[in-house]
């Protein structure tokens, strides 16, 4: 088991692990995804920001709170909060934050390999707001999860 910088969410039934250096919006990004599928009526859950503890476990990546962390997400200018949370999730996608000039503007089947686990990586722009959360979205829902806004067509 390793401890990398991340942050995971589960997205009804997704494992979301984005990552990027401190400063990124990996806690920012992680709040507005939650906030979007439960506003559509999801199953939506940090596991832990910031750090997390990953193995492969059955041909899967497996992603564990820090015991130290897990509950706590940092609101900047606020500091860490209690929120709702799992303890563990298995990862079906990895989100990884880069500068905007690095962030290409087409997926192109990036894979991250973690533990030995190859998955779907998606590079999107730090601190990339709404247009980030519309892609793990879109993502997400090429994958079989719908993540729809609410009022929108079904």
């Amino acid at each position: 088991m390793h401890n990398i910088h991340a942050t995971g969410v589960i997205l009804r039934d997704r494992g979301v692990l984005i990552t990027g250096p401190s400063g990124s919006g990996k806690s920012t990004l992680a709040l507005d995804l939650l906030d979007r599928v439960r506003m559509a009526g999801g199953f939506a859950r940090i596991v832990c920001d910031d750090q997390m503890f990953v193995q492969k476990r059955s041909g899967r990546l497996l992603a564990r709170a820090a015991a130290t962390i897990g509950g706590l997400v940092e609101i900047r200018g606020i500091g860490p909060c209690a929120v709702d949370a799992e303890p563990a999730m298995e990862v079906d996608l990895v989100v990884r934050l880069v500068p905007a000039a690095t962030a290409p503007r087409i997926w192109d089947g990036e894979t991250a390999t973690v533990e030995g686990i190859v998955l779907p990586r998606l590079d999107l722009p730090e601190r990339g707001g709404t247009g980030s959360v519309a892609a793990v979205q879109a993502f997400l829902a090429l994958s079989g999860v719908a993540i729809v806004t609410p009022g929108a067509a079904k």
